[in-house]
């Protein structure tokens, strides 16, 4: 099953010879992202970063991040090109690999923390549930899965605009929506919720633990 979330729709070109993309969301959170991600991530290790889009996050965060190696993945072939265009002169960022969440067996067998950023919602809960799955198989016990994006929680109201954002998901694909996180926690087995930060644009950065 493919992930549909591949390079975001509303990713532009630079020009029809050069492959990078870019989505205005990255510019937006990547800072704030980058901020949480340095009391969440080890000072060193392999980093597997899961439906890496147009690769500027995984740029942004090796860049600022030299103690760790990224391994960008994504199923579109598109997002892999964009993302080694714009890995080329950063030194730890492996070429990105071919990988479905939802697809099973991962092409790595090992990694230090998983990230993915923005795919949970703009994808079939099958993706969501084989990201849990393959973030248990190949991270060690300690070691963290780190998901950021809007979620829907039990007591805590949800902004007018991520209903919004979840009506027009869910129009353009009955499969998409918003996940509660509540949801995503119960199936989170060999994981620990251990963290939930508050975002800006009504997101979260909400980080589970790999338990032994």
């Amino acid at each position: 099953m493919n992930q549909p979330r591949g390079v975001s729709p509303d990713a532009d070109r630079h020009s029809p010879a050069d492959p990078r993309r870019e989505a205005p969301a990255v510019a937006r959170n990547r800072d704030a992202l980058l901020a949480v991600l340095r009391g969440m991530l080890p000072a060193e290790g392999l980093v597997l970063e899961v439906a890496c889009g147009t690769g500027e996050h995984a740029v942004h965060f090796a860049s600022a991040l030299p103690g760790l190696t990224w391994q960008p993945s994504d199923p579109s072939p598109e997002a892999r090109a964009s993302t080694d265009a714009w890995a080329v002169g950063v030194p730890n960022i492996r070429p990105a690999l071919a990988l479905d969440a939802a697809s099973w067996p991962w092409p790595m067998a090992q990694a230090d923390a998983v990230l993915c950023v923005n795919m949970i919602h703009i994808a079939p809960w099958a993706a969501c549930l084989g990201l849990l799955r393959g973030a248990a198989a190949i991270l060690p016990a300690g070691a963290p899965l780190i998901l950021y994006g809007p979620y829907i929680r039990a007591g805590v109201p949800t902004a007018p605009s991520n209903l919004d954002f979840d009506a027009s998901l869910k129009a353009r694909n009955p499969a998409w929506g918003l996940r509660a996180l509540e949801d995503v926690a119960a199936a989170a087995e060999g994981f620990t919720l251990e963290q939930v930060v508050e975002m800006p644009a009504n997101n979260l950065t909400v980080m589970f633990r790999r338990t032994a």
